[in-house]
């Protein structure tokens, strides 16, 4: 933990943002006051806050805003547009760490470098340069002493909290596992070897596929042997971002309209491939990621962000993609459980009656209408209300759709979801019945079979042993009826006590009437004195208890 008396000058300076933006929780928390409640600050100011204190806490925000299960819509929504308002590192500097990480001049790597960077973000900007072999490439070099604002930063935030665990929320939501979670998530994005790995994942992942053809998408080569943890070097692409992009036509008989429509057909194929079958995805498709190219092929770049899903929960997502489809609260509310992370009791009836009546304003809705990424947000946020903790990797996964289906809509208001999502659920599901490779599924299933044959009957066996020699036992636990029986128990026992002390006071009474010697009048009072200690605890334990009427 730490206070003023522990100051230092980016403390100072984090201390004087807050303060200027009128965050007064966050004052009591860095001064070392009183942890109350929780009270974060409107959407708006949250965002400014984070801008003004850096790189590093706008990072926080965007990875902030993939985490629907934290967060409500707001928060959500202001977090998802953050942005650095960074300016780009003067040449000289960029140069310098070129060449500290080449180990070599820079004139023998490459023949030429524009100065003038392409793009500037919050961890690094990207200048396009030519090799020495001539190739074009994107060259992404990492802000000089980021890495040592992150290390400062990660300290100041992990203290923070600390302090915020003490409170309910902290401990509800584990506030110190998600503060680490998001320093190790921006720690990941300072090694860009780990984003060259990721891209050459996703291409493999993508250079095979049923559901399109692999050629119309586009990821750029890796040049490992210029490539560093600051530096990353990638294949130049022509083109622009794709919704800036003017979109034409090579083939006459096909109309702008009818290439938008294959275009968006070939996003939600690529990615859902990657979501739900490869389980390994680009989490950030935003209008900046996804580029229409010279020669008319889609390209996805920034591959710094990334999500995993395993086998489990991908079989999961996919009945509750069909969930959503079909309305069915009922579904929803058995598939929130089997992903839930949560180990305290949930109000199965109140979760089922949220999602029936989040689900029923899209009983009459037009299909074109239907937003997917909407509701996958709105069961998390119901989730969230429910005390229900699921897998922060869902958070991706709902901010992968959400911008997926934007860019989708940008693109091509006349896009249908539903119509994009339905053929490839029927393949989904015929790979969780049969997998990819029917025989072994099929070899698979025979042996499970033939292992419940040849165990069946021992079991048989020994059940009905059990039955006509009585030692059969059933072990049920109903959640539901503990409550009742602590509450017969405290009942039954305040019955007790109240008939021990209305013994006590008419044996006191018989005693007192009839005593002849100072030793039954002391016996007397004892008891007299007994009875009143405990008729007292009696009365104190039901006022406690708030249950009087």
């Amino acid at each position: 933990m730490f206070s003023l008396t522990q100051t230092s000058s980016r403390q100072r300076e984090i201390i004087e943002i807050v303060l200027s933006n009128g965050w007064d929780y966050m004052r009591r928390v860095l001064t070392g006051g009183k942890p109350d409640e929780p009270q974060i600050p409107r959407p708006e100011v949250l965002r400014k806050i984070l801008v003004e204190l850096g790189p590093f806490y706008v990072k926080l925000g965007q990875l902030l805003s993939t985490r629907p299960d934290l967060l409500s819509p707001d928060y959500i929504k202001a977090l998802t547009a953050l942005q650095a308002n960074v300016p780009a590192v003067d040449w000289e500097e960029i140069e310098l760490v070129i060449r500290q990480q080449l180990q070599q001049p820079i004139e023998s790597v490459f023949t030429t470098i524009n100065p003038t960077p392409v793009a500037a973000g919050s961890i690094a900007q990207i200048h396009r340069g030519t090799l020495s072999n001539g190739h074009e490439v994107a060259i992404k070099v990492q802000r000089p002493g980021i890495d040592k604002i992150v290390a400062q930063d990660t300290t100041l935030i992990k203290g923070i909290a600390e302090l915020v665990a003490l409170t309910e929320f902290g401990q509800t939501y584990d506030i110190v596992k998600l503060a680490e979670e998001f320093t190790q998530a921006v720690k990941a994005e300072l090694n860009f070897t780990l984003e060259a790995s990721y891209t050459d994942q996703l291409r493999r992942n993508l250079s095979e596929s049923r559901w399109f053809d692999p050629k119309e998408l586009v990821i750029p080569q890796i040049y490992w042997e210029v490539t560093t943890e600051k530096l990353l070097v990638m294949e130049w692409l022509e083109g622009k971002p794709l919704l800036e992009a003017e979109i034409y036509s090579s083939d006459e008989k096909k109309s702008v309209s009818d290439c938008k429509k294959e275009i968006t057909t070939l996003l939600f194929r690529a990615f859902f491939q990657q979501i739900y079958l490869n389980g390994f995805f680009h989490a950030d498709p935003h209008p900046g990621n996804i580029f229409y190219l010279q020669d008319g092929r889609i390209a996805l770049i920034d591959f710094g962000m990334i999500g995993c899903l395993d086998p489990r929960t991908q079989q999961i997502l996919t009945e509750m993609l069909l969930a959503i489809v079909d309305l069915d609260a009922g579904a929803c509310t058995q598939l929130t459980l089997e992903l839930s992370e949560s180990v305290q009791p949930t109000n199965l009836v109140r979760l089922k009656v949220d999602y029936e009546r989040m689900l029923r304003k899209y009983y009459n809705l037009n299909l074109a209408q239907f937003n997917f990424s909407e509701v996958v947000y709105q069961l998390l946020q119901i989730a969230r209300n429910n005390k229900i903790k699921v897998p922060g990797n869902l958070g991706l996964y709902a901010k992968c759709l959400a911008n997926l289906e934007g860019v989708a809509r940008q693109f091509n208001p006349e896009v249908n979801v539903l119509d994009e999502v339905k053929p490839l659920m029927t393949d989904l599901f015929r790979r969780q019945l049969i997998g990819d490779t029917p025989l072994q599924t099929s070899l698979r299933t025979i042996l499970d079979l033939k292992s419940i044959y040849l165990k069946s009957p021992r079991q048989i066996e020994v059940l009905l042993d059990r039955l006509s020699s009585e030692t059969l036992q059933w072990n049920l636990r109903l959640s539901e009826l503990e409550p009742l029986r602590r509450s017969l128990d405290s009942s039954a026992n305040r019955l007790s006590f109240s008939v021990v002390v209305g013994s006590l006071i008419i044996g006191a009474a018989i005693i007192s009437t009839g005593a002849q010697t100072p030793q039954l009048s002391l016996i007397s009072n004892i008891l007299f004195a007994a009875a009143s200690l405990l008729g007292l605890w009696l009365i104190v334990s039901i006022l406690r208890s708030r249950r009087l009427k």
